[in-house]
């Protein structure tokens, strides 16, 4: 009788050991890699970058246009700094328009 108890402990912990790999293989066969899901976000950002790049050369534009008329509004009044306020606002719209072109090469786009 107690080599049946023992036959039976055997024979639970071998089905126990069975089953626990097979899940563990199951698991690992129907688990993704990652790889579709990285894939899907660089597509969804790339197609957003081209018009994010035309919303910073925008954005640009419009800081050009309000430096311009800062600018002349300090060259009217005789301001002795107009120079410096103008490399400023020069300055800022070349750095954005910079960066829109090394972000656009540095992702390949």
């Amino acid at each position: 009788m107690k080599r049946a108890v023992q036959f039976t402990i055997r024979k639970g912990k071998a089905f126990g050991l069975a089953l626990i790999v097979y899940l563990i293989t199951y698991a690992l066969a129907i688990a993704q890699d990652g790889n579709a899901g990285i894939n899907e976000a660089t597509m969804r950002v790339r197609s957003y970058f081209a018009t994010g790049t035309n919303l910073m050369y925008a954005i640009g534009a419009i800081l050009g246009l309000v430096g311009a008329v800062k600018v002349y509004q300090k060259w009217n009044s005789g301001d002795p700094d107009t120079g410096k306020v103008a490399a400023a606002w020069f300055g800022s719209c070349v750095f954005l328009v910079i960066v829109a072109t090394v972000l656009r090469s540095f992702f390949g786009i």
